[in-house]
């Protein structure tokens, strides 16, 4: 049961740097934030059945999901991380294990320990097919994860390009900003190396009507961003975008 938190003065602009896996953030840009990265709940120990259906899950044991299932098994029991089956399913991007759970209901919204939803973590691992039945589940979208952040903006950030397109046709907020003051847009310029897919991603976020005004915590936009590292067909994507 522990509260974590990270917090950066501002300084002088630099270039930021994160390790998202070890919920780590450094960077020598300036930034001022909070950012509330897990609230461990206490819960109650699950039944035998219900921890043998996860550990199917994590294991892509089809017949044991099926005959669990069948068995009316409580699909959306968490385990001591917070996970259900069906998340379970999405780490490992076993498709259809998270077939036959979505098929008996498993709730599409249910968070872990570190604040991860079947949509958000699918997002964010770029696992397409899997993103794509959630989404036929009608999920969440107000939901975020421990940055506070959409499924949308993580996509950006690792290049997951048919995630992006798919999550742009959804009621996800083009223009939410995260707890680290990022939109979408601004985190495909600050944590990416400018290649082609992150201007593919670019070209994609504008082509939707994202707002390429909005600034970070400093008021720095994507485009000055973009001209600070030198990703010169990023420029030319977001200086073609009219102003006023």
């Amino acid at each position: 049961e522990s509260v974590f938190f990270f917090f950066k003065q501002k300084t002088a602009y630099g270039v930021y740097q994160c390790d998202w896996s070890s919920d780590v953030c450094s960077s020598d840009l300036g930034l001022g934030c909070l950012v509330v990265f897990g609230c461990a709940q206490p819960r109650s120990p699950i039944g035998e059945n219900e921890q043998h259906l996860i550990e199917a899950a994590t294991q892509n044991d089809l017949p044991t999901i099926r005959h669990l299932v069948k068995q009316g098994t409580n699909i959306n029991a968490q385990d001591t991380q917070g996970r259900t089956a069906l998340l379970a399913t999405v780490e490992g991007n076993h498709l259809e294990g998270a077939k036959v759970l979505i098929a008996a209901g498993a709730d599409v919204n249910v968070q872990d320990d570190k604040m991860d939803s079947p949509l958000l973590l699918a997002g964010a691992e770029g696992t397409l097919e899997i993103l794509k039945l959630i989404l036929q589940a009608n999920p969440d979208f107000s939901l975020y994860n421990r940055y506070g952040g959409t499924p949308l903006i993580p996509a950006c950030e690792r290049g997951h390009v048919e995630v992006v397109e798919t999550l742009l046709q959804t009621d996800v907020n083009i223009d939410h900003v995260n707890n680290l003051g990022w939109t979408a847009l601004l985190e495909t310029v600050i944590l990416s190396d400018g290649g082609a897919r992150h201007q593919e991603i670019v070209q994609l976020l504008v082509d939707a009507g994202a707002d390429v005004n909005i600034g970070d915590f400093l008021g720095i936009t994507p485009l000055q961003h973009a001209r600070r590292k030198g990703f010169a067909s990023i420029v030319k994507i977001l200086e073609s975008v009219p102003t006023g």
